[in-house]
């Protein structure tokens, strides 16, 4: 018997253009598929856990240079405790920044950025948000200047390793106080001491120089950019070995 011939062939060249264009369309589908799932993941992780900023000023170095982007831990301080040394990122509690004019950009360069935001690549807002170290912790008796020149935290001298101060200068703070930290509150400076406003110069403003644990953004764990300064920031525990101690019996007697 004889087997018969089919009485339509495929045709070749059409099925595999068809092919060819629903395998192109599936591609695009899982790219923009992967791409939302990247900017969800994305602004979830900025919102709950970390997020970019850059630094815009030298109130901060030698550990941190203008232009520098970091990588902040969210989680402190609603889960995880503000430390002694801790370099943290925190709203302005008012009256620190000077209002920073700023001039209308074309609706695509807005969209661009708020999209690299999303992604952590931009901090648009890094203006409006201050970075300092944390000194004092709520309850603490910060002093300046000892003898020899030294920030006190309850009457423990501070050897700060990281400070970058003028030229045959070592005196920590140009400036004198003496402050007891309010519960609920920072005390905070920058590393640059001579070219810093930090609690010291704001003591007389409505904040009286203390930074809101509330305002506190997250703290600085990171550098991420420029590639060349990678490296994890540190809060320096063994500068502050003593403070906590000696803190103890006034924070028992508050409650």
């Amino acid at each position: 018997m004889t087997q018969e011939e089919p009485a339509v062939r495929p045709d070749t060249a059409t099925t595999t253009t068809t092919s060819r264009g629903r395998g192109v369309r599936l591609f695009l589908r899982d790219l923009l598929l992967i791409f939302l799932a990247a900017v969800i993941i994305s602004v979830g992780i900025k919102t709950f856990l970390v997020r970019s900023f850059y630094i815009p000023s030298a109130s901060m170095e030698n550990t941190l240079q203008i232009n520098d982007r970091i990588i902040v831990n969210q989680l402190v301080p609603n889960l995880v405790p503000v430390e002694h040394g801790d370099v943290v990122v925190f709203r302005d509690p008012g009256g620190w920044l000077t209002p920073i004019p700023t001039e209308p950009r074309p609706a695509i360069v807005e969209a661009f950025d708020w999209v690299l935001s999303m992604i952590g690549l931009s901090a648009p807002d890094s203006n409006d948000h201050l970075i300092k170290r944390v000194i004092g912790l709520p309850g603490d008796e910060v002093a300046c200047c000892n003898a020899l020149g030294q920030v006190s935290v309850n009457g423990v001298p501070l050897d700060e390793p990281y400070l970058k101060l003028p030229d045959r200068v070592t005196k920590a703070s140009k400036e004198d106080f003496a402050v007891t930290v309010p519960e609920g509150k920072l005390w905070v400076l920058g590393d640059n001491r001579y070219n810093s406003c930090d609690s010291r110069c704001n003591a007389t403003g409505s904040s009286k120089g203390f930074v809101p644990l509330e305002n506190v953004v997250g703290r600085a764990i990171m550098i991420s950019w420029p590639t060349a300064r990678w490296g994890w920031l540190d809060n320096y525990p063994t500068v502050f070995d003593g403070v906590d101690e000696s803190s103890a019996p006034a924070a028992s007697a508050g409650h």
